[in-house]
């Protein structure tokens, strides 16, 4: 079931190395969030093996350090560099994208990787349900703050820009009406696994709506979305129960890692993704989204509040 290929020629077996293989990405630099664990770490990895520069957005600096000194190790000719970047604070990102800005690096690739997955009911220094803050609203922030700086980009290089937002499949499991618009905050009726959802379907309809904004003013940039596929991550580290699961069954029905990063690394890096805009991809394939994350009101009231959160 795992290797069968879909229109890409691709499966959800295929790894990020596979993807990527004979694409030379140097020139191009891109932003990973995220990227000091897991399917981030992976990405950078895979970037930077494929010539691209890497710039690591992480809150863990000295995990950082031993990402980047271990992708030298194996990769001595690896452009990679870390900054810290905290997603659940929006001062943290603003700090991070006008130090990006100012450094007068190019910008041909954002990926919005970094999540938190189930955590108990918190709000963000910002005040802002911390699951929605970290995997939704911090990325906004950081999107909308370095998108001059990708257009400039694409319009001097003459290279597509590419904006990718890790989504999941658990986007179709949010709440009843999708967006609880006038309770996020709202601890009565917070379900972790729900509120997860609600994140991700907010990372969905942000990628729509962005995309339908840049191909309106005919900016070079897209904006798609992908689910990365069932993976053993520390994503888990707030469900002991599913921890224990994954632990006993999860070499039976998940993707490893390498496997996991590679729908991100396809859809940031592979021609055949070229002009396209708005998507979801899942296993390096454009896959369906449920009704709520097609739904084009939704996506305009979500870029709405998001920008109400964010000017607070």
């Amino acid at each position: 079931m795992l290797r069968r290929k879909g229109a890409s020629g691709f499966s959800a077996a295929s790894t990020a190395e596979e993807v990527t293989e004979g694409i030379d990405g140097a020139g191009l630099t891109a932003v990973v969030t995220g990227a000091s664990s897991g399917i981030g770490y992976e990405t950078a990895r895979v970037l930077a093996l494929r010539n691209v520069h890497v710039v690591m957005g992480v809150r863990n600096m000295a995990a950082a350090k031993e990402v980047k000194d271990a992708i030298t190790k194996q990769n001595p000719a690896a452009r990679i560099d870390a900054m810290e970047l905290d997603l659940s604070s929006i001062a943290s990102v603003r700090r991070f994208a006008s130090t990006f800005s100012s450094s007068g690096l190019p910008l041909n690739i954002l990926i919005n990787n970094a999540g938190i997955m189930m955590t108990p009911f918190m709000l963000s220094k910002d005040r802002i349900e911390l699951q929605f803050a970290t995997n939704h609203i911090g990325h906004f922030l950081l999107t909308n703050r370095l998108l001059e700086t990708m257009k400039n980009t694409a319009e001097r290089s003459q290279k597509e820009g590419r904006i990718v937002n890790v989504s999941s499949r658990r986007h179709k499991l949010s709440y009843r009406e999708g967006i609880r618009f006038d309770r996020i905050n709202d601890q009565s009726g917070y379900d972790s696994l729900s509120s997860y959802g609600q994140s991700k379907l907010a990372n969905i309809l942000h990628a729509s709506e962005l995309a339908r904004r840049l191909k309106a003013e005919g900016a070079d940039v897209t904006a798609n979305s992908v689910h990365p596929g069932p993976i053993a991550t520390n994503l888990f580290r707030h469900s002991s129960f599913l921890t224990g699961i994954i632990n006993i069954f999860g070499k039976y029905f998940l993707k490893n890692v390498q496997q996991g990063a590679a729908t991100t690394c396809y859809a940031a890096l592979h021609p055949q993704v070229r002009g396209l805009t708005g998507k979801y991809f899942a296993d390096c394939n454009i896959a369906e989204a449920s009704a709520q994350a097609n739904d084009t009101e939704m996506a305009k009231k979500l870029w709405d509040l998001s920008l109400d959160l964010i000017d607070r």
